[in-house]
């Protein structure tokens, strides 16, 4: 038996109860007497993955088992939650996103309102501006730190909002609720932001605080050292998912497997079971009784794709799981049923093959 460190085989209660080990070790999940009952396949397995495309899969028998699967491609970006919670019939929390996440890296819920403040390069084009998500490798802490810190001795009024900073995310806290977009920089990255900022009540007072952060990040000695560089500076923050964090309540999740920090703060505000992504299925099967979710981190290693997806090509042939939700981090899909391997006529899939 496969040994997960933190976490051992689920147990399930009449009621559906998860019992879990997080792996914050002072973390100690509160009684929670409200059980809700959301009906989803227990059996199913529903797995982020690496791109696929590009020639990252060269076995010619796991590419012929994709292509007899129900295969699409997504043509826009999309937030990573909702889309899981999607695929398990649950519902997506319509606000607090930014409160969540952070109750993914502290292991405790924030009691105050928090939107997230992501780094983010705005470029200025001809017509337009463009915004360059900046992810945690590209905005490392080591920059973080100083920009947020000059935000906080700058800009923050006590009676009105501050900055903070967890690792390389950054967070708004506001006493007065603001305006706020609802998706996260990376479902923007390259597009126009202005389609996806606030309108309505409340929208002036957030532009007006985009542009004093642009302000205030313009010559930042960080900026001028990353464009001496020849990287993108780090010249606004991108505010999205505000709101207060939802209270704890027991709902019926499926073990996580990831390091995903809103994934994770979502899970435990549902008192679910959360651990960090093992690094193999099979520890992730050794630590489930039914099915489970499991988002491996962006690596492009094409060979532990093919690992990946042969494990879980198994698992679904041995009655394992019901089925397989594949999710690649390049737009492609796959839903797959035990009944698609006789779909013997699929050998290729034009999809796979024009992925970049």
């Amino acid at each position: 038996m496969v040994s997960v460190p933190g976490i051992s085989r689920v147990n399930f209660t009449r009621s559906f109860r998860y019992h879990g080990y997080p792996e914050t070790p002072s973390y100690k999940a509160p009684i929670v007497e409200q059980i809700l009952t959301i009906s989803y396949d227990k059996n199913a397995a529903v797995v982020v993955l690496p791109a696929v495309g590009g020639g990252r899969l060269k076995g010619p028998s796991l590419r012929r088992w994709l292509a007899r699967s129900d295969l699409l491609q997504l043509h826009e970006p999309r937030e990573l939650l909702a889309s899981i919670l999607a695929k398990l019939g649950m519902p997506c929390p319509e606000a607090g996103l930014g409160a969540l996440r952070m109750w993914g890296q502290t292991g405790d819920r924030p009691t105050v309102w928090i939107a997230a403040a992501d780094p983010v390069y705005l470029e200025p084009r001809l017509d337009h501006l463009c915004l360059h998500a900046q992810d945690a490798t590209a905005a490392p802490a080591a920059d973080m730190r100083p920009l947020i810190d000059h935000l906080q001795a700058t800009l923050a009024d006590t009676d009105m909002y501050g900055f903070a900073r967890l690792g390389t995310c950054g967070y708004l806290r506001a006493n007065t609720p603001i305006a706020t977009a609802t998706t996260p920089s990376y479902v923007v990255h390259r597009d126009m932001p202005n389609e996806y900022m606030p309108s309505g009540e409340g929208a002036d007072d957030y532009r007006s605080l985009v542009s004093e952060v642009e302000m205030a990040l313009h010559d930042h000695e960080v900026n001028l050292r990353r464009q001496e560089a020849g990287l993108q500076p780090i010249n606004c923050l991108w505010f999205w998912g505000g709101g207060n964090a939802p209270e704890q309540e027991t709902v019926p999740h499926p073990p996580l497997f990831g390091n995903d920090p809103l994934l994770v703060g979502h899970w435990l505000s549902k008192t679910g079971v959360v651990a960090s992504w093992p690094g193999d299925i099979p520890s992730c099967v050794e630590a489930s009784v039914a099915g489970f979710v499991a988002v491996i981190p962006e690596d492009d290693d094409p060979e532990l794709v093919e690992r990946c997806l042969s494990d879980l090509r198994d698992l679904l042939r041995s009655g394992r799981v019901s089925q397989l939700t594949l999710m690649f981090r390049d737009g492609v899909e796959a839903f797959v049923l035990p009944a698609h391997r006789w779909r013997l006529w699929r050998r290729r899939s034009a999809l796979l093959d024009q992925v970049e």
